[in-house]
């Protein structure tokens, strides 16, 4: 198939390109958010063809992703007035938790008959009002790193883009308590000066922005991985450091109790339960290691790359068959 999809989540997208069909990209030439192009620092195959609008035009396309509210109505532009979910087949795919007054967050493709609304976890369907939408959850898959944990360094490994920015959502506000606990790595865009903004010893936080191509080297060299998110969708980065070998402590919110089962690290809804996780972690590396492992067997059943896509390509030839 020939599938338009902008450029959106990184990673999501590295997987999703992994498929048997040729994907089109949008691309403007100040790359913004609506004409990114081609990833920079992600693996893609040569299946992924950029496409400025002009040539959207024409191009023959079998059915449409969309993941944000106004794509539709882009789409419809740049595709000389071919509407997604009326002239071409059309998927809408949601990545995040709602915002707002939660439960009572109205999805923006609530109440449409002609697309089929996407989810990435079980969680985020529950949570969304999504009207009579026909919906159906497709859980994350990820490029296989390997085994690659050595926790050969004593400290937790922590990915989150503009924790500042982003506060409560993303627990920054907990980092100072298990910052005492075990020492910090926290590696994500807009970190630089987080341990001075929290009011933390440089040497217990200290902050990374690295290529994605380093990034997963670096997360395996550091003994657990931690992530002390309280309201987002599953992170990638959590899914990714499973596949590592890596232990996990984590609150226990949104999909993260789906996805880190008993045994591959420690749950919780107690900071003070993840703190005394983390030191234990610290100092005892086989019990890390032996977490670690089954961390690994759990995100490669459950997120392995080949069940995802062929869940993805279920779905696209039924949508493009009707």
């Amino acid at each position: 198939m020939n599938i338009l999809l902008w450029h959106v989540h990184g990673s999501w997208t590295t997987a999703f390109v992994q498929g048997p069909h040729t994907y089109l990209v949008p691309v403007l030439p100040d790359r913004g958010p609506d004409g990114l192009g081609r990833a920079r620092t992600f693996p893609w195959p040569a299946s992924v063809r950029e496409l400025p609008p002009e040539q959207l035009r024409d191009a023959d396309i079998d059915v449409v992703v969309l993941q944000r509210p106004h794509e539709c109505a882009l789409a419809e532009r740049w595709l000389g007035g071919r509407r997604p979910g009326r002239d071409l087949p059309a998927v809408y795919l949601e990545h995040n938790a709602p915002d707002g007054e939660v439960p009572r967050t109205r999805h923006p493709c609530a109440g449409r008959d002609d697309l089929v609304l996407v989810h990435v976890t079980h969680f985020n369907r529950l949570f969304w009002d999504n009207g009579s939408t026909r919906t159906t959850v497709i859980e994350h898959g990820v490029v296989d790193p390997g085994h690659r944990w050595t926790g050969e360094l004593e400290r937790a490994a922590v990915v989150v883009n503009e924790p500042l920015r982003r506060g409560r959502f993303t627990g920054t506000d907990l980092l100072p308590a298990l910052a005492a606990a075990a020492p910090l790595d926290v590696f994500g865009m807009a970190t630089d000066g987080l341990a001075g903004r929290l009011g933390v010893p440089p040497d217990r936080c200290r902050s990374h922005e690295l290529p994605q191509a380093a990034l997963h080297a670096e997360m395996a060299r550091r003994r657990l991985y931690l992530h002390p998110v309280r309201w987002t969708s599953l992170g990638l980065s959590l899914i990714e450091a499973m596949h590592l070998g890596m232990p996990v402590v984590a609150l226990a919110t949104t999909e993260a109790v789906e996805a880190v089962p008993e045994g591959a690290g420690v749950l919780s809804t107690r900071p003070e339960t993840l703190a005394e996780a983390a030191r234990r972690y610290l100092h005892e590396p086989e019990a890390a290691a032996e977490a670690g492992d089954r961390a690994r067997a759990a995100a490669l059943a459950r997120y392995g790359l080949k069940r995802f896509l062929a869940d993805w390509n279920r779905l696209l030839e039924e949508v493009t068959r009707g």
